[in-house]
């Protein structure tokens, strides 16, 4: 049964609409907040971020936690206490969610707990960090998101546009949250931002001037009720786009190549050249056909990094590049000076002939399987986590001819084993340091010992960053002896 509170704040949002003086549906967030009730689910980044912007600008702010306030960090809750943020923590309170003119969830707030359902019902808009800040964005916004290969793209472009000499704001899901560059005051040119599907959730008005979508295969089936509802959050990233905007799509993946948005110019990548893509690759040289026409080259014998996948995610932002008309020479620079970022195909050390190669931000079976597909020589997987819902039997199918062994690790460990059973040798590790001591006795001269867990990290680690910093450390006490 639905909450009195609610039912009567619904009636006294209603009765406000007929006075003229607005309901949350009509506010134009982002722009004039000052007295506006406003709850914050979640203290992570981009709820810590939204909360203190909004307390800047008059906004009275209540921030509900489901942790308790000893498990917070102290020099937070001091912040916020001084911006005048109130803190219920321990859970979710309904009538707090109920008074409110709206509300801001984190992007790992689950959209249908029950507080939050009756708040929706009575009228009362949910939206996210990423919408909060789109609403008072006034540059263009070049957006990515796809299951795999979001950050290394992001961050692609973003030094591209950079190299290219304009400002440029890199953020979003990479790192940085979107309202903190409105929270500085800063004054860029474009902003380059990754996107979540947990974002695109919470995201209504969100209208990006170029949106890229990589890929999309199987990931967070313990959040979605089925695939088809997943997909339908990535391909929203193109709702709102109209006609001046640009869609990026890989023609490589199968449910992306019988896709075309409504709105926006459509761009599309792949491996070989066919009909209506306008990037492709010949003989290690980068092809690419520009909106306009135009038709540029570029030499791959200095993109640093491995895999096929790679290549596809630097077609998909060179693409973007060329929507927004940046030289040629920039573009150049940038694919001979971009390096991985932390954690994704990262070099962790040799030793012994034996290469070491930390890609903790594989949390899913698809970037698992392209990581092992990226080496030629035989590999090592240590694998496992928290289990997200997917099917391991991919992983096991097209990793089989290259893995010597997998070391399991995590709550995941035994489900992956399942599917290993008579077609990959495996043993199970205690931990990190364990796993990598066992990887390095399986493996023999040339081999690669690979970090792809194809889980999250969360059963045993606070974040992926976390577990590949441990990876990286037991890497380097295995070669100190220790």
């Amino acid at each position: 049964m639905q909450d009195p509170g609610c039912r009567m704040q619904d009636e006294k949002r209603r009765n406000s609409h007929h006075e003229g003086s607005g309901t949350g549906r009509r506010l134009e967030i982002g722009m004039d907040v000052k007295g506006k009730k406003v709850t914050v689910i979640g203290l992570g980044k981009s709820g810590s971020s939204a909360a203190k912007w909004l307390a800047r600008h008059g906004a009275d702010v209540t921030v509900s936690e489901i942790k308790e306030a000893g498990e917070l960090d102290s020099n937070l809750l001091r912040e916020l206490r001084g911006l005048g943020v109130k803190l219920e923590a321990g859970g979710h309170r309904r009538e707090t969610l109920c008074i409110s003119d709206f509300i801001v969830i984190s992007p790992g707030v689950p959209l249908d707990m029950t507080p939050l359902l009756e708040a929706r019902k009575a009228g009362i808009p949910v939206i996210g960090e990423l919408e909060l800040a789109s609403r008072g964005m006034d540059i263009p916004i070049l957006a990515v998101t796809g299951t795999n290969g979001k950050s290394t793209v992001t961050a692609l472009l973003g030094a591209l546009v950079r190299n290219a000499g304009y400002e440029t704001f890199v953020g979003g899901n990479i790192g940085t949250p979107l309202i903190d560059y409105l929270a500085e005051g800063r004054k860029a040119d474009y902003a380059v931002v990754e996107v979540s599907s947990f974002q695109l959730d919470t995201a209504e008005r969100f209208s990006p001037h170029v949106a890229i979508l990589l890929n999309i295969t199987p990931d967070h089936l313990d959040r979605y009720p089925d695939y088809e509802a997943y997909e339908e959050s990535k391909l929203s990233i193109f709702r709102n786009q109209g006609k001046n905007g640009f869609a990026v799509l890989n023609d490589d993946d199968t449910r992306l190549s019988s896709f075309t948005p409504g709105g926006p110019a459509v761009l599309r990548y792949g491996m070989k050249k066919r009909e209506n893509r306008h990037a492709w690759v010949e003989d290690r040289i980068l092809r690419i056909l520009s909106p306009d026409g135009r038709e540029s080259s570029f030499d791959l014998k200095d993109f640093a990094l491995p895999g096929a996948h790679n290549i596809g995610n630097l077609m998909a932002a060179v693409l973007a590049g060329t929507a927004l008309k940046i030289a040629p020479k920039a573009i150049a620079e940038t694919i001979a000076s971009f390096r991985a970022l932390p954690h994704r195909m990262e070099p962790a050390g040799r030793f012994r002939e034996i290469s070491f190669y930390d890609d903790s931000k594989a949390t899913n079976v698809d970037s698992a399987l392209r990581a092992v597909l990226s080496f030629k020589n035989p590999v090592v997987l240590i694998a496992g986590g928290r289990h997200k819902g997917a099917d391991y039997e991919p992983l096991v199918k097209g990793a089989k001819d290259r893995v010597r062994k997998a070391v399991l690790i995590g709550e995941a460990g035994p489900l992956i084993a399942d599917s290993l059973k008579g077609e990959i040798p495996f043993e199970f590790a205690r931990d990190m340091k364990d796993a990598v001591a066992r990887s390095f006795a399986a493996a023999k001269t040339g081999d690669v010992v690979l970090l792809a867990p194809a889980c999250s990290s969360f059963d045993m680690y606070t974040d992926y960053a976390h577990r590949g910093r441990v990876f990286k450390q037991a890497v380097e006490d295995l070669r100190g002896g220790k």
